[in-house]
């Protein structure tokens, strides 16, 4: 049997048994209200979305253009150097690749 066939047979395997797992239905004498995790998982959501309010008001109180502006510049130098050496390293690495001509 080949690789393709082997690969082929475990994802069709893994399918069918998430396919035979389903999703579980409450027996009669349980409760369908939410779960543990459920109510784990919204509780970390609203602290995360009070964080991130919290996070962006912090932002909007502190902006200040004029370090904006020095952020984008210091930025905008930076990527540029760092094109011009990366073009230096390319171009060293090739020659040293293509060896003497």
């Amino acid at each position: 049997m080949g690789t393709r066939h082997i690969l082929a047979l475990c994802v069709l395997l893994l399918v069918l048994g998430f396919e035979v797992q389903g999703t579980p239905t409450p027996l009669q004498g349980e409760a369908a209200g939410p779960t543990l995790f459920s109510q784990m998982q919204e509780s970390l959501l609203s602290y995360w979305d009070s964080a991130k309010t919290a996070a962006h008001d912090l932002y909007r109180k502190t902006y200040l253009p004029s370090m904006d502006e020095k952020i984008r510049d210091v930025y905008s130098q930076s990527t540029a150097a760092m094109t011009t050496y990366t073009g230096i390293f390319t171009d060293q690495l090739l020659s040293l690749l293509r060896g003497e001509e």
